[in-house]
């Protein structure tokens, strides 16, 4: 059976998979609800399989994805994910991710992931095999030219924090976030906040929910 770590930034939702997974002789070695304090778990606990949120609050699964990959950590993912959006399976496919399960699937799917990428083989049921090739044959997004730092500030804005908030959250000036949010502008032919709010839902890194 195999040591799997938690990521996302539902307590109850990882109190749940904490429960589908023990009850079927697995053991959760860790859990968090955000990629800082995780990818420090992950160096030192060394799980077997990561199961992934991409949503997790002001940050985004993507985000850990690349940091796996920048600091070379042999981690195995599964992306397990509200999201049917076809970019987003075939980019966390593209980051690495071994599976992804929606989080609508029955926990039978869900565990047959864990079994297949337990072994080192992809995993992706009918309906997310479906989108991924969406994915690929749809061509890459812009959000695929984002820096990590800039796709993060790019969420909050879009949230409607203001660049005061976002630096207190990031370490980082509200001076300097506005040099983020008016590069982000720019990079993606925008001409105002609005239409980056737009764009951000457009490609599903923010719900309507989320405004």
């Amino acid at each position: 059976m195999s040591r799997l770590y938690l990521i996302d930034d539902h307590a109850l939702v990882r109190d749940g998979l904490r429960a589908v997974l023990e009850s079927g002789g697995h053991t959760v070695v860790g859990e968090a609800a955000e990629p800082t304090p995780a990818l420090s778990d992950l160096a030192r606990l060394k799980p077997d399989i990561v199961l992934l949120d991409l949503s997790l609050g002001e940050r985004s699964g993507f985000e850990l994805l690349e940091e796996l990959q920048r600091r070379k950590l042999d981690a195995r993912v599964i992306v397990l994910s509200m999201s049917s959006q076809p970019r987003h399976v075939a980019e966390a496919l593209r980051l690495g991710a071994l599976g992804y399960v929606l989080k609508g699937s029955p926990s039978a799917e869900l565990l047959d992931a864990i079994r297949a990428v337990s072994q080192g083989r992809r995993h992706l049921g009918h309906n997310e095999a479906e989108l991924a090739l969406r994915g690929l044959t749809e061509g890459g997004s812009d959000a695929q030219a984002l820096s990590p730092r800039e796709r993060q500030v790019l969420v909050m804005v879009a949230r409607g924090a203001s660049s005061t908030t976002i630096g207190e959250q990031l370490h980082l000036s509200p001076k300097t976030v506005d040099t983020y949010r008016s590069r982000l502008m720019a990079k993606l032919e925008l001409a105002d906040v609005p239409a980056l709010v737009r764009w951000a839902i457009r490609e599903g890194l923010v719900g309507l929910d989320e405004r």
